[in-house]
C-alpha cells in the first residue's frame, strides 16, 4: 500500500510527507533509523528504551524483580550472544 511519494534533492535530503510523519510519530528533531531487510529498505522511527523494556529483553520470563550486578551482567552477554549470533 503506498502511503506517499518524496523526491531526493541534489544534497540527498528528502522531505517527509505529513502523513508518513503522523503515522511514525515524528516531528523536527526526531531520529530515524533506516535498516535493510532483503531488498527492502525500511524507515523507522529509533526508539528509547525503558528499564522495563531492558528487564523484558534480559529476563523474557520473569516478572520485574530485584537482581545482582552479575545477573544483570549475566543478562545482557546472553542478550547480546543471542542478537549477534551468526546464522
Amino acid at each position: 500500500m503506498k502511503i506517499a511519494r518524496s523526491r531526493i534533492t541534489n544534497q540527498g535530503q528528502v522531505s517527509i510527507p505529513a502523513e508518513v510523519r503522523r503515522r511514525l510519530g515524528v516531528a523536527p528533531g526526531s531520529i530515524l533509523e533506516w535498516d535493510q531487510e532483503g531488498a527492502t529498505i525500511v524507515v523507522r522511527r529509533a526508539h528509547r528504551f525503558t528499564s522495563d523494556d531492558i528487564h523484558q529483553a534480559l529476563f523474557p520470563d520473569a516478572a520485574p524483580a530485584t537482581h545482582s550486578l552479575e545477573d544483570l551482567e549475566q543478562g545482557i552477554r546472553r542478550h547480546i550472544r543471542a542478537r549477534h549470533a551468526r546464522r
